[in-house]
């Protein structure tokens, strides 16, 4: 089978996680989650990834980076192999508050190169963030606008691009999902 990449949108719990792992368990391939989220002190943090980690099947492997996303991908995705990205505005946040320009710069110019190239079946979440209004903030506004961009530059090289409104996947890009409606 040829190369698959796959972006599933969605705002806060809209389904948009659970809607890419039952598309990365729908190939019976072995499935490798990439997290990117740090828990850090944050106990409401440490209680989704522990809702996330209650999910997912025993034999997934788990790679965890929350800055190199690139590289971490490079090394996860392979031929009959899927990679989950989850999530990919929160591997933005990341790198902005690194506070290194140079690294946010490079990975995402590292992420964007590595696109057309990925093999296997590559599955990218992130969150819709640019659906209300113009943040008060430069950071925020900033953040919105590289998302934005960064959502874009993946639709691009995506084969489906979907987007989870309460549960219900739309398909903004690619063929219908069969068996996937309100799951």
């Amino acid at each position: 089978m040829t190369a698959e990449r796959i972006l599933i949108l969605g705002g806060v719990r809209s389904g948009k996680s659970r809607l890419a792992e039952r598309l990365a368990r729908g190939r019976g391939w072995p499935v490798t989650y990439l997290a990117t989220a740090t828990p850090g002190e944050d106990a409401e943090m440490r209680a989704r990834i522990a809702v996330h980690r209650g999910r997912r099947p025993a034999d997934w492997a788990l790679i965890e980076e929350p800055l190199y996303l690139a590289s971490a991908l490079r090394a996860a995705t392979g031929p009959e192999c899927c990679v989950l990205v989850e999530c990919l505005t929160l591997w933005l946040a990341n790198l902005l508050w690194a506070g290194d320009e140079r690294l946010l710069e490079r990975e995402l110019a590292e992420l964007r190169a590595l696109l057309p190239d990925l093999p296997g079946q590559v599955i990218f979440v992130g969150n819709e963030t640019n659906q209300g209004i113009i943040p008060v903030d430069a950071l925020a506004r900033r953040y919105c606008d590289l998302a934005g961009e960064l959502h874009q530059d993946i639709a691009r090289h995506c084969q489906r691009a979907l987007l989870c409104v309460a549960g219900l996947p739309l398909v903004l890009k690619g063929p219908p999902l069969a068996g996937m409606e309100g799951e």
